[in-house]
Order: structure tokens, then C-alpha cells, then sequence
């Protein structure tokens, strides 16, 4: 695929505890041969450190480590071609591609979202490339997802989360299923990583379907 040709997906992963979602959330895109852009927040930087021991360097040898760290056995490692589609761009560059409207993205998954990239991306703060590219997302009308995880939530982050709604966000919190009677921690980060590939439109098998019978 040509440069130009080139329609990424922008992953934001800000500080709050969860990394183990973006992860699914980026190897579910890359199994299905989606492009991605990569923030990784100075304070997702702290977390991923303190969750897997993984020092960040937006690079592919960071995040090669990330996806293959604490994962079910027979979860596939992501193979070097499928790293070569993620494109890492630093929390700093306010000059990058995702902080203009005129670079062409299929949309925007914030994952997880923590209370204060939720309320910088509501009021429209931009203190850093993520709030920016999120701003970005919802002006030109692409699809936005947040993914809030810490709880509980405060009134006014209660009402950040309706002014994104009201935007034109979809609030998806971290709520994973059991219907489908979920062995592993893996098995229930992969449902909640599902959930939001399927508001985004892209094929997966990260979780069993209800079928419509009890007990089934």
C-alpha cells in the first residue's frame, strides 16, 4: 500500500490503568490488516511501566514487548509485517499528522481513557497530541471512542462524558460480559476490546456472541 494510500486508525492510550485493553484493542486491528497511529501519553508511560515492566520508546521493539507481555499461551505474536502498519507518534508533537484535520484517519479510539483525558477532550483543552487528535476526530465528524475505566466517577466527569456523547462520541466504558463464561482475565479484555472493534466496524473473533439461549 502506497504512502498516500495509507488510512490509519489513531490509537490514544492515556493513564489510566487498563493498558491490557489497548493492547487487544491494537493486536484485534492488526489482525485484520488495519493501519494505526500510535500515542502513547507521558502518563500512559508510568502506567505501562508499573503494568508490565515495559519501558516506551514509540517504537516497534516497545510495542512487540507490550503485545506479548502477560498473554494467554495460545494468543498469536504479532508478526513484524503487521508492526510495520503502527505509526508512534509522540505526546508532544503538536506539529504531527493526527493534529490536523486534513490527515485522513478512519477515526479515533481513546483506550483506556483516564478522568482527565476525558475532560480535556470534552472542553476542547488540546494540551497534548491525544486531546488534540481526539479534537480533531470529532470536528471532522470521524468516528471518536472513549473508553473510560476508573471508577467511581465524579459529577463532573459524569458530565464531560454526556458533552462527549452529546459531540458525537460513543462513551464505551471497560464493562466486560460473563454470558459467555469467561475463563481467563485475557477472555474478558478481550470482550470489552471486541465491543469497541465492533462500534468501529472491523472484523474479529475476540469473543463469543449471544445466541439467544440461555444457558448455552
Amino acid at each position: 500500500m502506497t504512502e498516500t494510500a495509507r488510512v490509519p486508525w489513531v490509537v490514544g492510550v492515556s493513564g489510566a490503568s487498563g493498558t491490557p485493553y489497548a493492547a487487544a484493542v491494537l493486536r484485534g486491528l492488526l489482525k485484520a490488516e488495519q493501519h494505526i497511529d500510535l500515542v502513547v501519553s507521558r502518563a500512559a508511560r508510568l502506567t505501562l511501566m508499573d503494568e508490565t515492566g515495559i519501558a516506551w520508546h514509540d517504537d516497534s521493539d516497545s510495542l512487540h514487548a507490550w503485545l506479548t507481555s502477560q498473554l494467554d499461551a495460545d494468543l498469536p505474536t504479532p508478526r513484524t509485517a503487521e508492526l510495520e502498519r503502527v505509526r508512534f507518534w509522540s505526546p508532544g508533537d503538536l506539529a504531527a499528522g493526527p493534529s490536523s484535520g486534513s490527515y485522513i484517519t478512519r477515526g479515533m479510539v481513546v483506550v483506556p481513557a483516564s478522568t482527565a483525558s476525558v475532560a480535556g477532550i470534552a472542553i476542547g483543552l488540546s494540551k497534548d497530541l491525544l486531546q488534540r487528535a481526539a479534537d480533531v476526530t470529532l470536528k471532522e465528524r470521524r468516528p471518536l471512542i472513549v473508553v473510560p475505566r476508573e471508577m467511581p466517577l465524579t459529577g463532573a466527569t459524569l458530565r464531560h462524558l454526556v458533552t462527549l456523547d452529546a459531540a458525537g462520541a460513543v462513551v464505551l466504558p471497560a464493562s466486560p460480559a460473563f454470558y459467555s463464561k469467561p475463563k481467563s482475565m485475557q477472555q474478558l479484555v478481550d470482550f470489552v476490546a471486541g465491543k469497541i472493534l465492533d462500534v468501529v466496524g472491523v472484523d474479529h473473533d475476540l469473543f463469543a456472541r449471544w445466541d439467544g439461549r440461555l444457558g448455552g
